[in-house]
């Protein structure tokens, strides 16, 4: 028996094992715990769930149907009427079916506008030149989304860095009030010294607590972009928070930028589409003819009639919306050229930005992160042997803290004028 319930046991805990195994292979994210997403990831997840851009998406096929309604053919007209029925009286001596027959009148026919000037088809460009320019403002809308989560990502990454800085620093000043305290009890100390260290502890503490109120409401911020229901509450971010040198010249970014930006293509197809406007004027402008056929039937008569009507184009030839589209055209020239400047600046504005903030984070990486550091080494050095006034270390630690802080700001500076530059650029790729 108690071999038995050994075995069941034992096939119990395997198949446990297996299950837990299973679970583990089909989601990874239940092995690492909390679900963590990289910057390429965020910008996907943004692209796909944001509902601003879900929302600007519709636009495009809001304008597809109107191509339908462009591309739609005028419908025909049916008309009837029955004449001269007897509604109340009638002569006594001639039967009902004889007085419909003969003293009544009846009409059949049907009318159809003829449209000329190649309308249809110039409504059908219009309406396809719109949707053109309506795909690139999307798209441009969609730039300016990932340059958002960009830099909401680098904002979450420079919370999670000051987050570290500042539990390092609360345990490395906790070990200095620990020291405190026993030389304290050791008589080492003064009391007054001893109580101005401990004092000193509840910013560190604050330090770290702001951190982490900053950290979550950075990661908040970002959910919102990359659409609320597509990550978990408790998501995180994966990626090195660094300074990372970009070697690409400015000229190579602007001809690339003048070849991927959607507002730019946007502004060149609204020349095209108000080139289909100008077209569609003037066919408006060619009157339509209306043909119809009538049968009728007039006191035992039947009848056939043709009828052709045009109007006279004498004083409304749509000089009005030619004239208009003519000079929209103009327009659209305009604001393409601006469009093809502003890119041109956008990249120069963030390009410069870009090797403004990397020359401060070099600045720190090649000497004040080192200074800081030693000297912070030296007085915490001095001050546990008693060669250094309280007061001294203290500013010492101040620096060092300051230092790192403003480190991490710069790197992110660096990150934020990254993203800039891939936004000025219209590309994620750079080099």
């Amino acid at each position: 028996m108690k071999t038995t319930c050994a075995t069941l046991i034992q096939k119990i805990r395997i198949g446990l094992i297996a299950a837990v195994c299973g679970c583990l292979a089909v989601n990874p994210a239940f092995a690492q715990g909390a679900t963590r997403i990289t910057l390429d990831e965020a910008v996907q997840m943004a692209l796909r769930h944001n509902h601003s851009l879900q929302a600007a998406r519709t636009l495009i096929q809001q304008n597809q149907a109107a191509e339908i309604t462009a591309a739609l053919r005028p419908n025909p007209t049916l008309f009837t009427d029955w004449e001269y029925l007897p509604a109340f009286t009638r002569q006594q001596d001639t039967p009902i079916g004889d007085y419909l027959q003969n003293s009544t009148e009846a009409d059949l026919g049907l009318s159809y506008l003829i449209e000329r000037g190649k309308k249809r088809e110039r409504r059908l460009d219009a309406a396809r030149s719109t949707t053109a320019v309506t795909r690139f403002q999307v798209a441009d809308g969609e730039r300016g989304v990932a340059f958002q989560v960009g830099s909401l990502f680098v904002n979450v990454q420079l919370a999670q860095s000051t987050l570290e800085l500042a539990e390092q620093d609360l345990k490395s000043f906790q070990n200095t009030v620990d020291v405190g305290e026993v030389k304290y009890k050791d008589g080492g100390m003064s009391e007054n010294d001893y109580l101005k260290i401990k004092l000193q502890l509840v910013q560190f503490q604050t330090d770290v607590q702001q951190a982490m109120l900053t950290k979550a409401q950075a990661l908040s911020d970002l959910r919102q972009q990359l659409g609320y229901e597509s990550v978990p509450a408790d998501y995180d971010i994966a990626g090195d928070f660094d300074y990372r040198p970009l070697v690409v010249t400015l000229d190579e970014l602007q001809a690339k930028a003048l070849q991927n930006r959607p507002d730019l293509r946007a502004a060149a197809l609204g020349v095209d589409a108000a080139n289909s406007q100008y077209a569609l004027a003037k066919a408006n402008a060619k009157v339509d003819p209306t043909i119809s056929a009538n049968y009728s039937h007039v006191n035992g008569i039947s009848t056939a009639t043709w009828a052709f009507s045009i109007p006279l184009a004498i004083f409304d030839r749509n000089q009005g919306n030619i004239a208009q589209t003519r000079i929209a055209i103009r327009q659209a020239e305009e604001q393409r050229k601006a469009a093809n400047g502003q890119v041109l600046t956008d990249v120069k504005d963030a390009y410069e930005a870009l090797q403004e903030s990397a020359r401060i984070a070099q600045l720190y990486r090649t000497s004040y992160l080192d200074v800081a550091q030693r000297s912070r080494d030296i007085s915490e050095y001095a001050y546990r042997r008693g060669a250094l006034a309280l007061l001294d270390f203290l500013d010492a630690e101040r620096s060092y803290r300051a230092t790192q802080l403003a480190y991490r700001q710069a790197v992110a500076a660096y990150l934020t004028a990254l993203e800039q530059l891939r936004q000025a650029v219209g590309s994620r790729d750079l080099l």
